[in-house]
């Protein structure tokens, strides 16, 4: 096997010249980074690709394991190793550290325990749990025995969940009675219950107990601890396809069903962790840490598979950055003496406007990357960040990727290219993004704006998303033939460097999560009061961007109680996260002839602007811009 450090770039010069490889040969480069891999056979054919079709397949009839990669591995060299250190809720529990060594034992133990429940390789599993060991457990263990899973973020409500299990036809679900955040204690078993009264393809329920309530148990529902008892802790791990599902991971989209997309188990294990090396610049002897939930893309990539795939100590958080107050961060990457911290802006803002004596109190001497996940970060943000987590000594990476990507696309790499501020700044070795005009033809020129995208495959890109190829197809490769578009917009300055700029589809960022402004409005509209809304995001201090609801009711005179009921429907059918901070109630909503609601329009009353809407003569309704702009 070749040793992946090879093709780690250290320098500049090593980024110029790795960069300049994988564009010259991209197949020669990327299979010379899977050598560096364990595969139970190697692959035939590198790369198979189609941008029509859309179709993407990498190193065709390779055969692995992926938690062969992670866990198996690493136990020749340095078992003992601390692969997962859990910082639980409560400041005062004992943090726990997992040894590659025991965290092999309990996957091995837990993926018999899905054997057990008639779980196949192929079949898919639901995973909706709080951010405990057990959590990355239940993941590998799937990946171990050939399961698809697919996590929910345990913040989303019963309906959002049950829409999830049966899109991917989950055969079990895997949950806790509840979980700690802060100073809440979250009922998740009751979610469960409600959420599974519209699932029918759950065949077994297998429940963590981690806040000890009293719940009820349903047919075919058991314990986790239960289930553990006395199960052997040998498992051989499943051949898989290199092109073989890994996980489906559920998206916001511009329409009103999530995009379950679909990661597969080759180009992701080996794409994960190249950028993990590369970006974070990981030693054997740090102390990584990212604040991201699993529920989502930064949690697989960056907590789970690319931190182990590297043979990592990998932190997982429970709590929130509030709690017991704002200090917890600060006082965590003392107590661990972390040298790597991976956060998001919306964090970083709020975190700023608390004294800085939260931070000073604490000795953060031991960092030495920081990074930024989930949207651009601000410069006042960036330099907060900089000067005082930082002290000015630890580069940032601002890190630009998706779900869809599975990946760090654009971003600095830690002390060895140049970072700058609201800058994602390069791309990654092996990716060749473009800005496009309006038109779809390449912008050549630097110091330019225009639509971002992707020319050429990566190995971790989606391969679809579930069950509908052709909404896949649609959404990224339909608007600019031979190109993957991800919905943003983007810069470059005079140097080549990315700066994102939005996104240019009906998708709101709102503390680093994407969110379809179309499910939002769908939830609203489902009030008996309601007779259409429009959801917008305008610009926020903290989350960057917040969202909007303009609303047309049935009866305005039935309007007392409309904004705690509205946002009582959306946390039902979505969850909290997708509640916007104002609701507005409107006469009207501004139109096109054709009946299509002038977002541009809404965006900017959002934003706090009075005037410069453009010809708004050729409207429906031109008078009702007048009247939402008197009534905000």
């Amino acid at each position: 096997m070749k040793k992946i450090d090879n093709y780690i770039a250290r320098s500049e010069t090593d980024y110029n010249r790795l960069y300049s490889s994988s564009l010259a040969n991209p197949e020669f480069f990327w299979n010379q980074i899977a050598e560096t891999f364990l595969w139970k056979k190697k692959w035939t054919k590198t790369l198979e690709y189609d941008f029509n079709k859309p179709e993407f397949k990498w190193f065709l009839n390779g055969k692995l394991n992926i938690t062969e990669n992670c866990l198996d591995r690493h136990l020749l060299n340095d078992p003992e190793k601390t692969a997962i250190l859990f910082e639980p809720n409560d400041p005062y529990q004992e943090s726990e550290k997992i040894s590659y060594k025991e965290l092999h034992k309990r996957v091995c133990v837990f993926a018999n325990v899905l054997k057990n429940k008639n779980i196949k390789k192929g079949d898919r599993v639901c995973i909706y749990m709080p951010m405990v060991p057990e959590l990355t457990v239940a993941v590998l263990a799937c990946a171990r025995i050939g399961a698809v899973h697919s996590v929910v973020f345990a913040g989303f409500s019963s309906t959002a969940l049950a829409a999830r299990i049966n899109d991917a036809e989950c055969k079990a679900l895997l949950t806790a009675d509840g979980s700690f955040r802060g100073s809440k204690i979250i009922d998740l078993k009751s979610i469960v219950d409600q959420a599974l009264l519209e699932c029918q393809s759950i065949e077994s329920t297998i429940v963590f107990k981690r806040i000890g309530s009293d719940v009820t148990m349903n047919n075919n529902e058991t314990w986790w601890h239960d289930e553990i008892n006395g199960v052997s802790d040998y498992c051989e791990a499943e051949e898989m396809d290199s092109e073989d599902m890994l996980f489906i991971l559920y998206t916001s989209g511009s329409t009103g069903k999530p995009k379950g997309m679909v990661h597969s188990c080759g180009g992701y294990m080996v794409y994960s962790t190249y950028t993990f090396l590369n970006v974070f610049q990981y030693h054997p002897s740090d102390i990584y840490w990212c604040t991201a939930d699993i529920g989502w893309i930064t949690g697989h990539s960056y907590i789970v598979y690319g931190p182990l795939l590297a043979g990592a100590t990998s932190v997982m958080f429970e709590g929130v950055p509030s709690y017991p107050d704002y200090s917890r961060f600060w006082n965590i990457v003392e107590k661990h003496k972390i040298t790597h911290f991976y956060t998001a802006p919306t964090a970083i803002r709020a975190l700023a406007k608390h004294p800085v004596s939260l931070v000073d109190d604490n000795n953060l001497s031991s960092l030495k990357v920081l990074g930024t996940v989930g949207e651009p970060i601000n410069e006042e943000a960036w330099n907060w960040y900089d000067k005082n987590i930082g002290k000015s000594k630890c580069p940032i990476v601002d890190t630009w990727w998706q779900t869809e990507t599975g990946g760090i696309m654009l971003s600095s790499l830690a002390g060895v290219t140049d970072d700058k501020p609201t800058y994602a700044t390069k791309p990654m070795i092996g990716i060749q993004p473009v800005l496009l005009d309006n038109n779809g033809k390449e912008i050549s020129e630097f110091d330019k704006e225009g639509i971002l995208a992707i020319k050429y495959p990566w190995p971790s890109m989606a391969r679809t998303i579930y069950g509908n190829h052709q909404r896949y197809k649609n959404v990224y490769f339909a608007a600019y033939p031979g190109y993957y578009f991800p919905g943003d917009g983007a810069l470059t300055d005079s140097k080549g460097n990315y700066r994102i700029t939005g996104r240019v589809d009906d998708v709101v960022i709102v503390s680093g999560h994407n969110l379809g402004t179309a499910p939002i409005e769908d939830a609203i509209n489902l009030h008996e009061n309601v007779v259409e809304s429009a959801v917008v995001g305008y610009p926020h201090d903290i989350k960057g961007n917040a969202l909007r609801a303009f609303v047309i009711l049935l009866d305005e005179k039935a309007s007392i109680n409309m904004d705690k009921e509205i946002k009582e429907q959306i946390s039902k059918t979505i969850g909290p996260i997708a509640k916007p901070d104002i609701i507005q109630i409107v006469p009207g909503l501004p139109k096109t002839r054709s009946g299509k609601i002038m977002r541009r329009i809404l965006r900017k009353i959002a934003s706090g602007e009075k005037e410069n809407f453009g010809d708004i003569s050729t409207l429906l309704n031109p008078e009702v811009v007048k009247q939402i702009l008197n009534e905000s």
